[in-house]
């Protein structure tokens, strides 16, 4: 999992100065190596390092630049008689072609690891695209970062890798497979392996990371992330035996992301959706925000201001007659009033009943 020691390389500054003392432009250098010019200049900044025969070449390469770059470099001040032009500085860029270049160069790269990291096609697409929003959000603090592109790949594949895909409807059921059956016996080993051993094998294996940026990446110690290589690389060689040396491993995993037609969408429809939502969660923020103030001032208005006790419990009270209702008199208080009329009452007259 380390480097070559038959091959050294030197540092990242070193090879940028071995270049420009040779007089070669990056694209100069690639096409001598048979790569892209963003390769090169990925390993000028030491975001990635060369493996295997490219490794070799470029080793071959810079040594050779070392030994006649001075030379070159006084015979083409000797030939020149003329002083060259100062160049002329370019006019710096405005956020968003800053962001549409910066989407342009890792967008259709990103989508295809997301792929191998999730095995679905739509998600890949999906957190691509969030990603990249969320950059968007954040441009300020992403334009500064020393590595924008792995900014936005660690964005993406929290996001591809986030467990609640499992609870939406559009995710609940597995996509087609690839049609080739080396493809699709590579594609169910790498979407058996753990979450954690999935993503530190992509970086390392197939983005070409080192293990310290891979671990940095990952988010986990060193001797952790060789621990998770290491038992992914295992799963793939039991399962597939012929994958079992790394370069061959790297380059089945360059195929399988390759042979799948997974295209972005334009820089444009990603910032624009970007902003769009932005401003509806600021909305619904503010609109919450709104409705607990109106709530709050509501029960401020309704709440009592002083205590009221409470109500005591009813208790019976006994000596209270009967509640009569109006009517006919009964027997017994029919032959009453008789006997009351009937005897002359003791006392004064005035308080002798009257018969009429």
């Amino acid at each position: 999992m380390t480097p070559n020691p038959a091959s050294p390389l030197p540092p990242p500054p070193e090879r940028r100065r071995l270049r420009e003392a040779s007089s070669l432009t990056q694209n100069q250098l690639a096409t001598r190596l048979g790569i892209a010019g963003r390769t090169v200049n990925s390993w000028e900044a030491g975001r990635t390092t060369p493996r295997g025969r490219k490794r070799e070449a470029y080793v071959a390469l810079l040594s050779e630049l070392s030994r006649t770059g001075p030379k070159v470099t006084v015979r083409l001040e000797k030939q020149s008689a003329d002083p060259e032009p100062e160049p002329v500085p370019a006019a710096p860029l405005t956020p968003a072609q800053a962001f549409d270049a910066l989407y342009a160069f890792c967008a259709p790269a990103l989508v295809r690891q997301t792929y191998l990291l999730t095995g679905r096609r739509e998600l890949a697409r999906e957190s691509v695209e969030r990603a990249f929003q969320l950059a968007w959000q954040r441009w300020p603090e992403v334009a500064v970062d020393r590595d924008p592109a792995g900014w936005v790949r660690a964005m993406a594949y929290e996001w591809a890798l986030s467990p609640w895909h499992r609870f939406r409807p559009r995710y609940r059921h597995p996509e087609p497979p690839p049609p080739e059956a080396g493809d699709r016996a590579l594609m169910g080993v790498l979407q058996k392996l753990p979450s954690a051993y999935r993503r530190a094998l992509l970086l390392y294996d197939g983005v070409g990371l080192d293990l310290p940026e891979t671990a940095a990446e990952a988010e986990a110690s060193t001797p952790a992330t060789a621990g998770r290589l290491l038992h992914a690389r295992q799963a793939i060689a039991a399962r597939l035996p012929e994958l079992a040396d790394p370069s061959e491993l790297h380059r089945r995993l360059a195929e399988l992301a390759s042979t799948e037609r997974l295209h972005a969408s334009k820089p444009p429809t990603v910032r624009t959706s970007g902003e769009r939502r932005a401003r509806f969660w600021t909305r619904a923020a503010i609109a919450f925000t709104v409705a607990l103030i109106g709530t709050t001032a509501l029960t401020l208005r309704t709440a009592p201001t002083h205590y009221e006790p409470p109500v005591a419990p009813g208790a019976k009270v006994w000596g209270v007659p009967p509640r009569l209702a109006q009517g006919a008199l009964s027997q017994a208080e029919a032959e009453l009033r008789a006997k009351l009329r009937a005897e002359t009452a003791r006392g004064p007259e005035r308080l002798v009943p009257l018969t009429q």
